[in-house]
């Protein structure tokens, strides 16, 4: 039974094993055919793609035949126009020329006539002249008989009488053309001058010589005054502003003449109180920092304005110059904004009169230089800014005119007169300027540096409207006898040498420190 049971399985195994063979043999034989048929139909569409893109390029290819066809007749059409109208503009000269020709031709006959008309008058006008002479001759002779004189001695006299009248006659056209020449001239330089002033009419300020610094409360100013008022008194050693702490609401008043200190001083505070801490030490560092912004500041400014008057190349140095102005007041008057002004007046001013504006503005620019001088010198401001601006490789026309603005120095170029006509133009104008304040501030000057001509004497400043003058000495150099000493000399100088109202003060300030860092 077993037997006959692996038999059976045996066959079924091969009968299944042929039916499956067949039956693939079959399914792959279909999948042939749908793969012949598929191909047939990939090759027909792709038949049928590629004559449809044969008939899109013939097209495509007879489109662009039709176009280039299209231009190239456009060009020829183009080419034929041009030649003839190259052919017409050559007859019409020919026909001009042809013309001129004939009207030439006409001319030398006309000519000829004319100059054959000429030569019978000309022999005629001779023939009347030798006739002339005859008769002159004769005439003159008659006069010398008459006369008693030879025709040479007449001549003689003659010329005498006619040399003189003409000398005087010429003497007065002279003294009338001068005189004319002379109203005309002023007549012109008023003109040129209302013309330049309208052309930059500009705003005037005076300069105070107090700021005003505004606080968000009251209790601020008990941290600004400190313990016994050493905070304010740090504050007016640092930087030489008196500080003015009274009754007004939310506001210190900052008082100096000198308005490069008031700004240090101004920023120093706000960024004391913007920090909050406010001390001796805290001060000095922020005051000495604030002085380098402001040393920055200063060459931004000076930069800023030669580009916006257009003057370049100008020296470092003399560009600090021109941005400390801005800090700097002259009667009253910002020195900047009186130097930008008489720039662009010489500017205009030497373009009317067709000099160099560029070289004009630059002078102007520069004409008071020597009132912001980095040492004190005994030159005039005038002489002064000639020197530096020499001494800085400026042309030789832009020093003469700076030394020359007030009469210091000969005229030697054509702009210096210029410049000292703006200079007095932008001093001139109705509010520009006071007298009294520029008063004030020399004597302030004059009082700090009387105390700092003397030996061990580090700063000078003189506060209260110039009631106060505080010396702040060297502790190394000076004792606290000397001090006393030095405080009662300074004040008998100032009292014998300097005429002043009211009284003044003299405060000597020596203070030692000793510095150690713990590292």
């Amino acid at each position: 039974m077993e037997i006959t049971a692996i038999i059976i399985g045996i066959v079924a195994l091969a009968a299944g094993i042929v039916a499956g063979k067949f039956i693939f043999a079959k399914n792959t034989q279909k999948q042939i055919d749908e793969a012949n048929l598929q191909a047939q139909n990939i090759i027909k569409e792709a038949e049928l793609r590629a004559e449809t893109i044969k008939k899109e390029k013939q097209l495509e290819a007879k489109e662009k035949f039709v176009q280039l066809r299209a231009e190239h007749d456009k060009e020829v059409n183009e080419r034929n126009r041009k030649i003839s109208e190259v052919e017409n503009r050559i007859k019409q000269k020919e026909i001009t020329i042809n013309q001129k020709e004939a009207s030439l031709e006409k001319q030398i006959k006309d000519n000829d006539a004319i100059k054959d008309n000429l030569n019978r008058q000309i022999e005629v006008v001779n023939q009347k002249r030798t006739e002339l002479e005859k008769h002159q001759e004769e005439h003159i002779r008659r006069l010398e008989k008459i006369a008693g004189l030879t025709a040479d001695e007449a001549k003689t006299q003659l010329i005498e009488s006619l040399k003189h009248e003409a000398q005087t006659q010429a003497l007065a056209l002279q003294q009338e053309i001068i005189e004319e020449a002379k109203q005309k001239a002023t007549k012109e330089a008023r003109k040129i001058v209302i013309q330049t002033i309208q052309r930059t009419a500009a705003e005037q300020t005076i300069e105070n010589t107090v700021t005003v610094f505004n606080l968000e409360s009251d209790e601020i100013k008990g941290q600004i005054i400190g313990r016994e008022g050493r905070n304010i008194r740090a504050i007016e050693a640092a930087t030489g502003v008196d500080l003015i702490v009274d009754d007004t609401p939310e506001a210190i008043v900052l008082s100096s003449f000198d308005p490069l200190r008031r700004e240090i001083a101004r920023l120093s505070l706000q960024r004391l109180v913007a920090d909050g801490r406010i001390h001796p030490a805290r001060i000095e560092e922020v005051v000495e920092k604030t002085r380098r912004q402001i040393e920055e500041q200063v060459m931004e400014i000076g930069e800023r304005t030669a580009m916006e008057l257009g003057v370049h190349g100008l020296h470092k140095e003399l560009i600090r110059m021109v941005g400390r102005m801005r800090f700097r007041s002259s009667y009253g008057q910002n020195l900047l904004m009186h130097s930008r002004e008489t720039a662009n007046l010489c500017g205009i001013m030497a373009a009317e009169l067709g000099l160099n504006p560029k070289l004009a503005k630059r002078a102007g620019l520069l004409h008071d230089i020597g009132k912001v001088p980095d040492e004190e010198t005994e030159l005039s401001h005038a002489l002064l800014g000639a020197k530096l601006a020499e001494k800085y490789g400026e042309n030789p026309a832009v020093v003469n005119a700076i030394g020359a603005h007030h009469d210091e120095m000969e005229m030697q170029y054509v702009i210096s007169p210029i410049i000292q006509a703006c200079d007095a133009i932008s001093g001139a104008r109705p509010g520009a300027r006071r007298e009294i304040m520029q008063q004030y501030i020399q004597r302030i000057k004059d009082l700090e540096n009387l105390a700092g001509a003397y030996n061990g004497v580090e700063k000078a400043y003189a506060i209260q409207a110039g009631r106060e003058l505080r010396v702040i000495v060297e502790a190394d150099k000076v004792t606290d006898s000397d001090s006393e000493k030095l405080s009662f000399e300074i004040a008998q100088k100032i009292q014998t040498e300097m005429t002043y109202p009211g009284q003044i003060k003299v405060t000597v300030i020596r203070e030692k420190r000793t510095v150690n860092v713990a590292r």
